[in-house]
């Protein structure tokens, strides 16, 4: 019988405006139980300071020009995520083993080989008096991969316990919204020792919805997709925006910062909103029908996960901009399978601190276009 590890996932996503935080327990293969999740937001001044080194980062000379800043508002983060740590632990009262920090990514850039994610593992584990396991896209990019997705070997296993609960047969394939939207497509033919793995990013989530909101309201994001649904899309300008926002390749990790919004600065709040959701729309279905391109199956089981699920404006569109064949199919909220869609990113580093220690890949030529199965994540010890 494999032995079991507690560990505590800590994942601060690209909204940048607080952390999650998951204790699961698994053995690092195909045992696995959530045990606790809690989300901690993060204070004004956090928020604000990272949302304005959001615009300054730009290119690599700036993590440079902006140092001592970001070392700044780097030990606050670092300081908030003990806390959430200790809270969480309090909470539930368990020994945990690990501790998977992702920290708060500020640049990624895999064509240089460069990703920083403000947060400082060594101080994390001197204070938490626990066992760290960071920096977990270095390794990737270092062996020839993008960086990201990496969280698709955790949906495998999410699938995989999907398709034993609920009686569902493969393929399963799992679309998460977050800043950044990615597919995993998890494919279990007959005969196969393990289930076939396919990842990729396909374009922006959130990321481009959120910064209108922000730029344009008081609020961080359109809830439910309710400022959406007031206005009208410029269909001229969602037709240039798709021309500059041609995507012809999935084999490439995205940042927030490919993106912008300046092709609607000139619209209303409300307009601006239905534009630019219906743009992440046509991007994401776009995404969903070459991930059934000739060697796939055609017809999938679809769960969404990230806080894009919640946007119905969103996921309706999504549904319209797919013409008939995403009309065949539904794209159901990952909750209602026994996971919480707001927690699986955290859940998901939980894990890949657990792998990491085991020292078995968390990433895969499939996955982040690595030369060969890798693992990564560097392990402290207070």
């Amino acid at each position: 019988m494999s032995k079991t590890y507690f560990s505590l996932g800590l994942m601060s996503g690209t909204s940048m405006d607080g952390v999650d935080a998951s204790i699961i327990q698994s053995d690092g293969e195909k045992k696995y139980k959530a045990v606790i999740d809690k989300y901690f937001e993060y204070p004004k001044d956090i928020y604000e300071n990272l949302v304005k080194f959001r615009y300054k980062i730009k290119i690599t000379k700036d993590l440079k020009k902006f140092s001592k800043e970001l070392s700044i508002i780097e030990k606050k983060i670092t300081l908030f995520h003990v806390k959430a740590a200790n809270e969480i632990l309090r909470l539930s009262n368990t020994d945990i083993d690990f501790i998977g920090f992702h920290g708060q990514t500020i640049f990624h850039n895999p064509n240089e080989k460069i990703t920083k994610q403000l947060g400082d593992g060594i101080l994390l584990s001197k204070l938490t008096k626990k066992k760290v396991v960071y920096d977990f896209r270095k390794n990737d990019l270092k062996n020839r991969g993008q960086g990201a997705p990496l969280t698709p070997i955790f949906h495998n296993l999410l699938a995989n316990q999907i398709s034993e609960n609920y009686e569902f047969e493969f393929p399963i394939s799992i679309l998460n919204i977050g800043g950044i939207s990615n597919i995993t497509n998890t494919i279990d033919k007959k005969n196969a020792l393990k289930t076939q793995l396919y990842a990729y990013d396909i374009g922006p989530g959130n990321c481009l919805i959120d910064e209108w909101i922000r730029k344009k309201s008081k609020k961080k994001y359109d809830a439910g997709g309710l400022i959406a649904n007031l206005g009208s899309t410029d269909k001229l300008i969602l037709k240039k925006a798709l021309k500059n926002f041609n995507i012809s390749s999935y084999d490439q990790s995205f940042d927030t910062k490919d993106f912008d919004i300046s092709f609607a600065k000139d619209l209303s709040l409300k307009d601006g909103a239905s534009t630019l959701t219906d743009l992440t729309a046509e991007l994401i279905a776009k995404g969903i029908r070459y991930s059934n391109k000739a060697d796939y199956p055609k017809f999938t089981k679809w769960l969404v996960c990230g806080g894009g699920r919640k946007n119905k404006y969103l996921i309706d569109s999504i549904i319209n901009k797919g013409f008939n064949y995403l009309k065949s199919i539904s794209l159901e909220p990952i909750d209602k399978y026994g996971t919480d869609g707001d927690f699986v990113e955290s859940q998901a580093f939980a894990y890949l601190a657990i792998r990491s220690f085991l020292n078995l890949p968390i990433s895969f030529p499939s996955t982040t276009g690595v030369k060969k199965p890798c693992t990564g994540g560097v392990i402290v010890k207070y």
